[in-house]
């Protein structure tokens, strides 16, 4: 059966040759939108402990989360390439040469790429030709995992991002005029977007021309502003078919050639009040890829709105 959107794990055995695993790093820095610095608590819907439940800890040197990580990985699953994923918080968020240090505790060859979460209002120049240089010393790709979440800028607003969308688009240029690759992550439910938001927010990445997408659902998690909301009953959680829908039109209107790292993510049980309507994530994929069949649909069907196609229908007349 052909693959119904263009999977993150073929991608990368095809870019490196084999199948390569994801080890994340964690260090100590902070977010803009948490110090003060541009707001205060972060994003609505963000917990203390950032994305990065899954890290280890932030007081062990960058090179031995690394090793410890890779030693476990490579054992269990037989292992040999690697991508240092820089997780938690703004990675960015700091001096460029201290940033760079931590890189090059990763740049050993088990890595084949170096994944950075940031936001799109904490990189400038100085980073970009960092990474240029990174990449020419170590030959290591760079990839910027930039949070979205979403195109529609009364959202970002209301869910207190502290950037509007003029600030991925900038970023996203740079990323492409200094060779750095980037992931847009987007929640694709969130409770004062509608379907409309999905579809452009597939058109915005895709007329960017991002490398790849990262898909969530909104989970929510306690003691935040959201869970409070959540438990007040002033939000609305979409259903599980709705995000089902969101996610096959999502793909529909996104350029067939941007890579999708995953259609939906994963929460830390003890601390979410909701997430993923108590379902595997696993089980929400497949019901996922289960409704592209029962359409005949794919990545990039509805991927017919740029380069001037409303001339192009008018010629055909």
């Amino acid at each position: 059966m052909q693959d119904r959107y263009n999977i993150y794990s073929k991608y990368l055995k095809k870019r490196y040759g084999e199948k390569v695993y994801k080890i994340p790093i964690n260090i100590p820095v902070s977010c803009p939108n948490r110090d003060g610095c541009i707001g205060y608590g972060g994003c609505i819907f963000c917990g203390d402990q950032g994305a990065g439940f899954e890290s280890l800890s932030n007081s062990i040197p960058v090179s031995q989360q690394l090793m410890t990580n890779i030693e476990y990985i490579g054992r269990r699953y037989s292992a040999n390439k690697f991508i240092a994923y820089f997780q938690n918080y703004t990675n960015t968020y700091m001096e460029p040469q201290r940033f760079a240090s931590y890189i090059e505790e990763v740049c050993i060859s088990d890595v084949v790429a170096i994944y950075i979460s940031t936001r799109p209002d904490s990189i400038n120049e100085q980073y970009f030709n960092m990474f240029k240089d990174i990449n020419k010393k170590y030959n290591k790709d760079i990839v910027l995992e930039l949070g979205l979440q979403t195109a529609n800028y009364h959202t970002l607003r209301k869910v207190n991002r502290g950037h509007t969308l003029a600030e991925f688009i900038d970023t996203v240029i740079n990323a492409k005029k200094y060779g750095v690759q980037v992931c847009a992550h987007l929640i694709l439910n969130l409770p004062w977007d509608d379907m409309d938001d999905v579809i452009e927010s597939a058109k915005l990445v895709s007329a960017m021309r991002v490398d790849q997408v990262k898909l969530h659902s909104l989970y929510i998690l306690k003691n935040t502003v959201i869970g409070n909301m959540y438990l007040n009953g002033d939000i609305n959680i979409s259903s599980m078919d709705d995000y089902i829908n969101r996610v096959v039109t999502f793909l529909e209107y996104l350029a067939p050639d941007i890579v999708v790292q995953r259609l939906i993510g994963r929460a830390p049980e003890q601390e979410t009040l909701f997430a993923n309507w108590n379902t595997s994530w696993w089980k929400i994929k497949d019901l996922i890829i289960e409704k592209m069949l029962q359409k005949d649909t794919y990545q990039g069907k509805k991927f017919n709105y740029l380069g001037g196609k409303v001339l192009d229908l008018k010629l055909k007349k």
